[in-house]
């Protein structure tokens, strides 16, 4: 006698971190018309194969300005506008889990308060360089050589709300790094410099011909209020962060982590998350389209980066089992072919894939990033999540 094999449900979001799909309707209050992180990237390259997720549903998201192949979506797709008035990380992964924010993190476009940078300073005995508005790469050659000369870490910010402080491996060591950023969240904390990111920009190599290494740190304030990973963790429910997501989070509601520092060792811890069976909810963030393509505005290693992710989803589903549901989405834009190196206003994509998964379920446009969370959440508990509509049963087949 055979006893049928019982699985438990499980919910996997891979977020392709910027791969934005059109500017919203308010992107001119953040400078972003006519941005579209997919669409120009196609279009400035000439083609864009992308044929598994296009297979998913990919292209037949709206305004997508990509070729469908004239394909029937296997699995159900949409976007999503975001409610938070961000475009940076935390927000778009915050709102995504179901918190969205009344009011975004501060931002400062000319550069710090001089009373904070002074601050600052005395907190961790150095002086500092920069304080301005700045590309990561641009900032370290320009003022690299004066760091490696003084010891001064580099301060810079961007359009986003972040404190950025970048230095040398070799003249200030990854561990107190680390300690300067702690410092820098502790005083950013506060109602009057509430920023959203601390983040560590280490670098190496000689003058001239100075890059950033891969052990980048974020230290992102604490939610302010429980997400689904804090329920789902005190439930019982494992949460695996694969990337930079036990950061972004700050380390709340994560209970298996693997820190992974590429696109590659995300996409391969995935995989092994999901071969083995586990974790009840896996939330990867895929760093390189924008740490290094999009921020850098290089179109072609952008969309090799997008060519690379598509031509492991067999894999990804290859190892999904009975009762998971995946989720493809981003977090935000960073489109590479406008002038700014800033993120984008823009929509996110969805792309749903399961054995459960109804075909060719077109979602629209979703209200809201944190439908996504409510749908995991529902999914994995049954319970309806106070913020976003859940779209389950619009997608979901016994």
């Amino acid at each position: 006698m055979s006893m049928k094999q019982e699985h438990k449900k499980r919910a996997i979001v891979i977020v392709l971190d910027s791969v934005g799909i059109g500017a919203q309707p308010d992107a001119a209050e953040f400078g972003d018309v006519g941005s579209h992180t997919l669409g120009n990237i196609r279009k400035v390259r000439g083609n864009l194969n992308l044929p598994n997720l296009t297979a998913l549903g990919l292209a037949a998201i709206e305004d997508s300005r990509l070729d469908t192949m004239g394909l029937t979506p296997k699995g159900a797709f949409g976007r999503c506008a975001e409610l938070t008035k961000a475009k940076d990380t935390t927000c778009g992964h915050w709102e995504m889990a179901g918190l969205p924010l009344k009011n975004a993190f501060k931002t400062y476009p000319n550069g710090f308060p001089k009373e904070l940078i002074a601050e600052f300073e005395a907190k961790i005995g150095r002086g500092t360089l920069g304080n301005e508005v700045a590309s990561g790469t641009e900032i370290i050659q320009r003022l690299g050589d004066e760091h490696v000369k003084t010891g001064k870490p580099i301060v810079y910010t961007s359009a986003d709300s972040v404190f950025q402080i970048a230095a040398h491996e070799g003249v200030i060591p990854l561990r107190e790094l680390y300690s300067i950023c702690e410092a820098a969240r502790e005083l950013l904390n506060g109602e009057n410099y509430l920023v959203g990111r601390v983040i560590a920009r280490p670098f190496e190599g000689k003058s001239g011909a100075y890059q950033r290494t891969e052990n980048r740190r974020d230290y992102a304030v604490e939610p302010f209020s429980d997400t689904i990973l804090d329920v789902l963790d005190r439930r019982g429910l494992s949460v695996v962060g694969v990337g930079k997501i036990e950061d972004i989070f700050c380390h709340r509601g994560v209970t298996i982590v693997d820190h992974t520092k590429n696109n590659h060792a995300g996409i391969e811890a995935t995989i092994s998350f999901l071969e083995v069976d586990t974790g009840s909810f896996i939330f990867t963030n895929l760093v390189d389209f924008d740490m290094l393509y999009g921020h850098r505005n290089n179109v072609e290693g952008y969309a090799l980066a997008l060519e690379t992710f598509d031509a492991a989803m067999p894999r990804i589903l290859g190892a999904m089992q009975e009762e998971d549901i995946l989720m493809v989405t981003a977090d935000h834009g960073c489109d590479p072919t406008t002038p700014s190196t800033d993120h984008s206003r823009e929509y996110i994509p969805l792309v749903v894939a399961g054995k459960h998964v109804k075909a060719n379920v077109n979602l629209g446009t979703r209200k809201s990033f944190a439908d996504i969370g409510a749908t995991v959440f529902e999914y994995l508990t049954g319970e309806q999540w106070n913020v976003g509509e859940s779209f389950l049963k619009e997608i979901y087949k016994v």
